[in-house]
Protein backbone atom coordinates (compact mmCIF):
# COMPACT_ATOMS: atom_id res chain seq x y z
CA UNK A 1 0.00 0.00 0.00
CA UNK A 2 2.85 2.40 0.88
CA UNK A 3 3.48 2.53 -2.77
CA UNK A 4 0.56 4.60 -3.34
CA UNK A 5 1.89 7.35 -1.85
CA UNK A 6 4.19 7.96 -5.16
CA UNK A 7 4.23 9.54 -8.12
CA UNK A 8 6.47 8.32 -11.22
CA UNK A 9 8.05 11.32 -13.17
CA UNK A 10 7.22 12.08 -16.55
CA UNK A 11 10.15 13.70 -17.54
CA UNK A 12 13.15 11.75 -19.76
CA UNK A 13 15.85 10.49 -17.71
CA UNK A 14 13.91 11.46 -14.58
CA UNK A 15 15.12 11.16 -10.67
CA UNK A 16 13.57 8.42 -8.73
CA UNK A 17 9.76 8.40 -7.69
CA UNK A 18 8.84 11.87 -5.88
CA UNK A 19 7.02 10.69 -2.21
CA UNK A 20 3.28 12.47 -3.47
CA UNK A 21 3.05 13.29 0.55
CA UNK A 22 5.91 15.20 0.32
CA UNK A 23 5.23 16.93 -2.76
CA UNK A 24 1.84 18.28 -1.09
CA UNK A 25 3.82 19.49 1.59
CA UNK A 26 6.29 21.55 -0.41
CA UNK A 27 3.64 23.20 -2.52
CA UNK A 28 3.80 27.13 -1.60
CA UNK A 29 7.52 26.55 -0.19
CA UNK A 30 9.56 29.57 0.73
CA UNK A 31 13.18 30.06 1.01
CA UNK A 32 15.19 31.91 2.92
CA UNK A 33 18.26 34.07 1.30
CA UNK A 34 21.13 37.20 2.71
CA UNK A 35 22.43 39.93 0.68
CA UNK A 36 26.00 38.24 0.80
CA UNK A 37 24.30 34.60 -0.17
CA UNK A 38 22.08 36.22 -3.32
CA UNK A 39 25.10 37.94 -4.79
CA UNK A 40 26.14 34.36 -5.92
CA UNK A 41 23.38 33.31 -7.87
CA UNK A 42 23.01 34.70 -11.14
CA UNK A 43 19.40 34.11 -11.87
CA UNK A 44 17.22 32.66 -9.24
CA UNK A 45 14.88 31.61 -12.04
CA UNK A 46 17.49 29.24 -13.05
CA UNK A 47 16.69 27.52 -8.99
CA UNK A 48 13.38 28.59 -7.78
CA UNK A 49 10.40 28.09 -9.16
CA UNK A 50 7.58 30.63 -10.10
CA UNK A 51 6.08 32.41 -7.49
CA UNK A 52 8.23 31.26 -4.55
CA UNK A 53 8.48 33.42 -1.55
CA UNK A 54 12.10 34.76 -0.69
CA UNK A 55 12.63 35.89 2.43
CA UNK A 56 15.66 38.06 2.92
CA UNK A 57 17.33 37.71 6.37
CA UNK A 58 18.15 40.94 7.46
CA UNK A 59 21.65 39.87 9.76
CA UNK A 60 22.62 42.71 12.19
CA UNK A 61 25.23 45.02 10.44
CA UNK A 62 23.40 44.59 7.38
CA UNK A 63 22.80 48.32 5.70
CA UNK A 64 19.01 48.61 4.43
CA UNK A 65 20.62 49.61 0.99
CA UNK A 66 21.57 46.04 0.29
CA UNK A 67 18.58 44.88 2.03
CA UNK A 68 16.75 47.15 -0.48
CA UNK A 69 18.54 46.43 -3.37
CA UNK A 70 18.46 42.68 -2.90
CA UNK A 71 14.67 42.84 -2.63
CA UNK A 72 14.70 44.81 -5.78
CA UNK A 73 16.74 42.27 -7.79
CA UNK A 74 14.12 39.27 -6.66
CA UNK A 75 11.04 41.19 -7.69
CA UNK A 76 12.26 42.30 -10.90
CA UNK A 77 13.05 38.18 -11.35
CA UNK A 78 9.28 38.03 -10.38
CA UNK A 79 9.40 36.55 -6.57
CA UNK A 80 7.55 37.72 -3.84
CA UNK A 81 9.78 39.19 -1.20
CA UNK A 82 9.87 38.72 2.39
CA UNK A 83 12.09 40.59 3.91
CA UNK A 84 13.01 40.58 7.67
CA UNK A 85 12.13 43.48 10.16
CA UNK A 86 14.06 42.74 13.36
CA UNK A 87 12.43 45.10 15.85
CA UNK A 88 15.53 44.99 18.12
CA UNK A 89 18.13 46.63 15.35
CA UNK A 90 14.96 49.23 14.09
CA UNK A 91 16.26 52.31 16.24
CA UNK A 92 12.78 54.08 16.17
CA UNK A 93 9.32 54.27 14.60
CA UNK A 94 10.77 57.04 12.06
CA UNK A 95 13.19 54.46 11.08
CA UNK A 96 10.53 51.44 10.80
CA UNK A 97 8.85 53.76 8.25
CA UNK A 98 11.43 54.73 6.24
CA UNK A 99 12.14 50.70 5.63
CA UNK A 100 8.74 50.17 4.48
CA UNK A 101 8.89 53.25 2.16
CA UNK A 102 11.94 52.15 0.70
CA UNK A 103 10.93 48.45 0.02
CA UNK A 104 7.74 49.54 -1.05
CA UNK A 105 8.85 52.44 -3.19
CA UNK A 106 11.75 50.43 -4.61
CA UNK A 107 10.65 46.94 -4.65
CA UNK A 108 7.21 46.91 -4.53
CA UNK A 109 7.50 44.73 -1.53
CA UNK A 110 3.83 44.20 0.79
CA UNK A 111 5.02 41.12 2.65
CA UNK A 112 6.94 41.28 6.07
CA UNK A 113 8.45 38.84 8.34
CA UNK A 114 8.06 40.64 11.99
CA UNK A 115 10.78 39.07 14.65
CA UNK A 116 12.48 40.95 17.68
CA UNK A 117 16.09 39.67 15.85
CA UNK A 118 19.62 37.76 17.13
CA UNK A 119 20.63 40.77 19.30
CA UNK A 120 20.53 40.88 23.19
CA UNK A 121 20.11 44.62 23.72
CA UNK A 122 17.84 46.89 21.56
CA UNK A 123 19.09 49.28 19.59
CA UNK A 124 15.94 51.88 20.30
CA UNK A 125 12.92 51.79 21.07
CA UNK A 126 11.85 48.38 20.06
CA UNK A 127 12.15 45.20 22.11
CA UNK A 128 9.82 43.21 20.43
CA UNK A 129 7.91 42.06 16.77
CA UNK A 130 4.47 43.43 19.07
CA UNK A 131 5.64 46.84 20.00
CA UNK A 132 6.76 47.19 16.18
CA UNK A 133 3.55 45.53 15.03
CA UNK A 134 1.68 48.55 17.38
CA UNK A 135 2.64 51.48 15.45
CA UNK A 136 0.34 50.28 12.71
CA UNK A 137 2.98 51.51 10.00
CA UNK A 138 2.24 48.08 8.08
CA UNK A 139 -1.08 48.79 7.93
CA UNK A 140 -0.37 52.23 7.09
CA UNK A 141 1.56 50.94 3.69
CA UNK A 142 -0.63 48.55 3.25
CA UNK A 143 1.22 45.77 3.81
CA UNK A 144 -0.83 42.74 2.04
CA UNK A 145 0.78 39.83 4.27
CA UNK A 146 2.61 39.62 8.01
CA UNK A 147 4.55 36.78 9.17
CA UNK A 148 5.36 36.35 12.90
CA UNK A 149 8.04 34.33 14.05
CA UNK A 150 7.04 30.77 15.90
CA UNK A 151 9.80 28.31 17.96
CA UNK A 152 8.79 24.56 17.70
CA UNK A 153 11.25 24.00 20.79
CA UNK A 154 11.26 27.10 23.15
CA UNK A 155 13.18 30.11 22.86
CA UNK A 156 15.95 30.96 25.70
CA UNK A 157 16.19 34.44 24.31
CA UNK A 158 12.24 34.82 25.27
CA UNK A 159 12.10 32.30 28.16
CA UNK A 160 15.80 31.85 29.65
CA UNK A 161 13.91 28.63 32.28
CA UNK A 162 13.64 26.97 29.14
CA UNK A 163 9.84 27.12 28.98
CA UNK A 164 7.11 28.28 26.62
CA UNK A 165 5.10 31.28 29.34
CA UNK A 166 6.80 34.00 27.13
CA UNK A 167 6.47 32.25 23.86
CA UNK A 168 2.82 31.06 24.25
CA UNK A 169 1.81 34.73 25.68
CA UNK A 170 3.35 36.26 22.55
CA UNK A 171 1.82 33.76 20.02
CA UNK A 172 -1.37 34.70 21.89
CA UNK A 173 -0.89 38.21 21.15
CA UNK A 174 -0.37 38.07 18.01
CA UNK A 175 -3.11 35.56 17.22
CA UNK A 176 -5.43 38.13 18.50
CA UNK A 177 -3.58 41.51 16.48
CA UNK A 178 -4.82 39.01 13.57
CA UNK A 179 -7.94 39.52 14.17
CA UNK A 180 -7.65 43.09 14.71
CA UNK A 181 -5.67 43.76 10.75
CA UNK A 182 -6.18 43.07 7.35
CA UNK A 183 -3.02 41.46 6.89
CA UNK A 184 -2.66 37.92 6.01
CA UNK A 185 -0.55 36.35 9.23
CA UNK A 186 0.99 33.00 9.53
CA UNK A 187 4.07 31.68 11.74
CA UNK A 188 6.96 30.87 10.34
CA UNK A 189 9.35 28.94 12.17
CA UNK A 190 12.53 28.23 13.15
CA UNK A 191 13.89 25.35 12.05
CA UNK A 192 14.02 21.79 13.47
CA UNK A 193 14.97 18.29 12.66
CA UNK A 194 12.19 15.88 14.35
CA UNK A 195 8.76 15.52 13.20
CA UNK A 196 7.62 14.39 16.56
CA UNK A 197 8.28 17.67 18.78
CA UNK A 198 6.68 19.85 15.72
CA UNK A 199 3.95 18.17 15.91
CA UNK A 200 3.34 18.31 19.45
CA UNK A 201 3.72 21.65 19.39
CA UNK A 202 1.64 22.86 16.79
CA UNK A 203 -0.84 20.11 17.69
CA UNK A 204 -0.82 22.25 21.26
CA UNK A 205 -1.03 25.40 19.18
CA UNK A 206 -4.06 24.56 17.96
CA UNK A 207 -6.06 23.59 21.40
CA UNK A 208 -5.14 26.95 23.00
CA UNK A 209 -7.21 28.45 20.39
CA UNK A 210 -4.08 29.84 18.17
CA UNK A 211 -4.82 28.91 14.31
CA UNK A 212 -2.48 30.79 12.39
CA UNK A 213 -1.12 28.71 9.73
CA UNK A 214 2.26 27.57 10.55
CA UNK A 215 5.27 27.38 7.77
CA UNK A 216 7.45 24.83 9.23
CA UNK A 217 11.29 25.96 8.90
CA UNK A 218 13.39 23.17 7.48
CA UNK A 219 17.24 23.04 7.02
CA UNK A 220 18.14 22.39 3.79
CA UNK A 221 21.13 20.02 2.79
CA UNK A 222 24.46 20.50 4.59
CA UNK A 223 27.08 18.96 5.78
CA UNK A 224 26.57 17.74 9.48
CA UNK A 225 29.17 20.09 11.18
CA UNK A 226 27.52 22.93 9.25
CA UNK A 227 24.12 22.09 10.55
CA UNK A 228 25.56 21.33 14.16
CA UNK A 229 26.91 24.77 14.60
CA UNK A 230 23.93 26.58 13.24
CA UNK A 231 21.83 24.54 15.46
CA UNK A 232 23.42 25.59 18.65
CA UNK A 233 23.84 29.02 17.44
CA UNK A 234 19.77 29.30 16.78
CA UNK A 235 19.69 27.72 20.22
CA UNK A 236 18.03 24.51 18.42
CA UNK A 237 16.93 22.41 20.96
CA UNK A 238 15.37 18.58 21.66
CA UNK A 239 15.85 17.81 17.84
CA UNK A 240 19.45 18.85 18.22
CA UNK A 241 20.16 15.36 19.31
CA UNK A 242 19.06 13.72 15.84
CA UNK A 243 22.26 15.45 14.78
CA UNK A 244 24.20 14.28 17.22
CA UNK A 245 22.82 10.59 16.57
CA UNK A 246 23.87 11.06 13.31
CA UNK A 247 27.40 12.28 13.93
CA UNK A 248 28.29 9.46 16.39
CA UNK A 249 27.78 7.10 13.42
CA UNK A 250 31.06 6.77 11.94
CA UNK A 251 28.92 5.51 8.15
CA UNK A 252 26.96 8.76 8.12
CA UNK A 253 29.37 11.51 9.61
CA UNK A 254 30.94 12.56 6.18
CA UNK A 255 27.27 12.21 4.35
CA UNK A 256 25.34 15.59 3.78
CA UNK A 257 22.35 15.66 6.05
CA UNK A 258 19.13 15.87 4.04
CA UNK A 259 15.28 16.68 5.33
CA UNK A 260 13.74 13.58 3.82
CA UNK A 261 12.93 12.22 7.43
CA UNK A 262 11.43 14.67 8.75
CA UNK A 263 9.52 15.93 6.03
CA UNK A 264 8.37 12.69 4.88
CA UNK A 265 7.21 12.00 8.49
CA UNK A 266 5.54 15.76 8.82
CA UNK A 267 3.38 15.06 5.42
CA UNK A 268 2.58 11.54 6.57
CA UNK A 269 0.98 13.23 9.63
CA UNK A 270 -0.86 16.01 7.35
CA UNK A 271 -1.98 13.54 4.58
CA UNK A 272 -3.71 11.62 7.72
CA UNK A 273 -4.83 14.49 9.73
CA UNK A 274 -6.47 17.06 7.47
CA UNK A 275 -6.42 19.99 10.06
CA UNK A 276 -2.66 19.88 10.75
CA UNK A 277 -1.53 23.26 11.07
CA UNK A 278 1.33 23.10 9.28
CA UNK A 279 0.53 24.57 5.93
CA UNK A 280 3.40 25.17 4.13
CA UNK A 281 7.60 24.63 4.41
CA UNK A 282 10.12 27.58 4.52
CA UNK A 283 13.69 26.34 3.58
CA UNK A 284 17.07 27.27 5.68
CA UNK A 285 19.72 27.13 3.08
CA UNK A 286 22.64 26.16 5.55
CA UNK A 287 24.31 23.93 2.82
CA UNK A 288 23.69 26.94 0.27
CA UNK A 289 20.46 27.92 -1.63
CA UNK A 290 21.45 26.03 -5.11
CA UNK A 291 21.83 22.82 -2.98
CA UNK A 292 18.82 23.53 -1.06
CA UNK A 293 16.62 24.82 -4.29
CA UNK A 294 17.85 21.56 -5.99
CA UNK A 295 17.37 18.76 -3.23
CA UNK A 296 13.19 20.81 -3.17
CA UNK A 297 13.09 20.21 -7.13
CA UNK A 298 14.02 16.55 -6.99
CA UNK A 299 11.41 16.08 -4.20
CA UNK A 300 8.29 17.38 -6.06
CA UNK A 301 8.72 21.34 -5.04
CA UNK A 302 6.31 23.16 -7.72
CA UNK A 303 6.17 20.26 -9.32
CA UNK A 304 10.04 19.78 -9.88
CA UNK A 305 11.30 22.33 -11.69
CA UNK A 306 12.98 25.78 -11.77
CA UNK A 307 11.10 29.30 -13.23
CA UNK A 308 13.59 28.84 -16.49
CA UNK A 309 12.41 25.79 -16.99
CA UNK A 310 8.73 26.61 -17.66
Amino acid sequence: MALLNFKKREQPGAPPPVNAEVEALLEGYSIEVMPRTAEKVEDFRDLLPDGTRVYIAHIEGTPIEDMVATARRLALAGYPVMPHFPARIIKDRATLADWIARYQGEAGVDQALCLAGGVSAPHGEFDSSMQMLETGEFDRAGFKRLHVAGHPEGNRDIDPDGGWLNVDAALRWKQEFSMRTDAEMAIATQFAFEAGPIIKWADSLRDAGITLPIHIGIAGPAKLQTLIKFAIACGVGPSLKVLQKRAMDVTKLLLPYEPTEVLTELAAHKAAHRDFNVTNVHFFPLGGIKTNAAWAIEHGGAAGKPANAS
